[in-house]
């Protein structure tokens, strides 16, 4: 069977209860009951395409977001763009000529104990960027937690919402979402009304992640916006040890049973540095490109990056390796 539709097969189950493991080879499945068999269709569904303008996000292959923080003080490069909305622009333009689908912008930082930004601020740090690149034809995302910036930012000429808060740290996110019948992405922390970064303690981190989005995707749809305009983020490195964001990239085929398009955000992250004897920030590419060569070869849509032109690079040879397997 295909996985979610995309250039990924696969054969059999890892089914987990009570009794352990086992392995369930798919012509099986309907065995299992109601629950294995709608997570079956939902694996293996082909995503419907986001049609968005003139533009179209297709989800048969692994595309790539590029990484535009318009902040003074964003993890990987606060402060490159503040004040300039010409240059900030012109850098995501920059990256939807080396091959990026689309621009996720963002105009405040949620790294670890970073400053919350008044919305007006927020507004007028990431407005005039996407207007710009919106005017030239780039499909944009805004990142964001706030309604009044993601009106704003749609408002502009963003066509998706990226919350990191999955819709939750503002009362109003979820009725402006549901009433501009944009695509949203929801990505788990665990506490989202705080930052984000809190740590729990988890005992199955796939298991708990996973049923915590299908829980907010229940209450998102109930709100009034379709399964098929949800993306979902495991959310690496929020409110997660070492071992759970490692656990999650190892199991990120499981989210397909949540029938969404999965983005994978891994690019420069803190567990980088910890697998690679500290290194700095800006001294990550390798890991950035190991975690999304990871992330395409479990059926992640999206790929969230700061790195686009050596991640563009590294999908078109992961993608004709995939061609040739699969026409041999």
């Amino acid at each position: 069977m295909r996985l979610a539709g995309g250039m990924q097969w696969f054969s059999a189950y890892e089914v987990v209860g009570d009794t352990g493991r086992r392995t369930v080879p798919v012509a099986d499945i309907a065995s299992l009951g109601e629950r294995a068999a709608l997570l079956h269709a939902r694996i293996t569904a082909l995503r419907a395409p986001w049609v968005l303008g003139e533009r179209t996000l297709r989800f048969d292959q692994p595309l790539v977001a590029g990484i535009l923080n318009i902040t003074p003080d964003s993890f990987s490069d606060g402060g490159r763009h503040v004040d300039d909305p010409a240059a900030a622009a012109d850098a995501g333009m920059a990256m939807l000529a080396a091959g990026a689908a689309l621009v996720d912008l963002g105009g405040e930082s949620t790294r670890p104990g970073a400053t919350t930004v008044w919305e007006g601020d927020e507004i007028a740090r990431t407005r005039p960027v996407i207007e710009r690149l919106a005017a030239a034809g780039a499909l944009v995302s805004i990142d964001t937690r706030k309604a009044a910036v993601m009106d704003a930012a749609l408002s502009a000429g963003a066509r998706i919402v990226n919350d990191v808060s999955a819709l939750l740290w503002d009362e109003g996110a979820l009725a402006l979402v549901a009433a501009r019948q944009c695509p949203v992405v929801l990505m788990h922390s665990p506490d989202p009304h705080k930052g984000g970064h809190g740590r729990v303690s988890y005992r199955d981190v796939v298991g708990e992640v996973f049923a915590w989005l299908e829980a907010r995707i229940a209450a998102v749809e109930a709100a009034g916006v379709p399964r098929a305009r949800i993306m979902v983020d495991p959310g690496i490195g929020f409110g997660k040890s070492l071992a759970d964001n490692l656990a999650l990239i190892n199991g990120l085929a499981a989210f397909h049973g949540l029938g969404c398009p999965i983005m994978l955000g891994a690019s420069r992250k803190r567990m980088i540095g910890a697998l690679s004897n500290e290194a700095a920030v800006d001294a990550r590419l390798g890991g950035s490109l190991a975690l999304a060569l990871k992330g395409a070869d479990l059926g992640a849509q999206i790929l969230r990056v700061h790195d686009v032109p050596e991640t563009v690079q590294a999908l078109h040879v992961w993608r004709g390796l995939r061609d040739r397997a699969l026409a041999g």
